[in-house]
């Protein structure tokens, strides 16, 4: 098992979130997945935390990658399921099981999008969820976890 990461929390990005910048900009913007890695380090690194940022296409991954976080007792996720997040009861279920704090965040307003993207099973696992600010809902999201787990910006 890997070293505990106590100061640790998990940035999760799934399936499509790799063509960030590329896919539909008009819609997600022209950041990059790597300008989002580095916002959210940046960001955690406030907080005295690191960031430790995942990013996969499969969904059996993702769940392993939060199975990983418990047992690395990492403080926090933040998660971007992307697709999955409207079908994916593995994931949900793989969030409540490990008992991490989580946000759930989307780039864009999921809740004036497609009618099928206006439900999240992601959601109901996190305590917040963001959505429709861009990347900058990455930085909202660490924010609001800092602030859940009692921590506060470092001088």
């Amino acid at each position: 098992m890997a070293e505990p990461a106590t100061d640790t929390i998990l940035v999760l990005n799934g399936p499509n979130l790799n063509m960030l910048g590329t896919r539909e900009p008009e819609k997600y913007g022209h950041a990059t997945l790597a300008d989002v890695e580095a916002l959210c380090r940046e960001t955690a690194a406030t907080f005295g935390l690191k960031a430790d940022c995942r990013q996969s296409n499969r969904e059996g991954e993702l769940i392993d990658f939060i199975h990983e976080a418990h047992g690395r007792k990492m403080k926090g996720i933040i998660v971007n399921a992307g697709g999955y997040s409207h079908t994916s009861i593995a994931l949900h279920d793989a969030l409540l099981a490990v008992q991490i704090p989580t946000v759930e965040v989307h780039v864009t307003n999921i809740h004036a999008r497609e009618s099928f993207r206006h439900h999240s099973y992601t959601a109901r696992a996190a305590f917040a969820s963001l959505c429709g600010f861009g990347i900058e809902g990455y930085r909202l999201a660490i924010q609001g976890l800092a602030a859940k787990l009692g921590i506060k910006p470092k001088a």
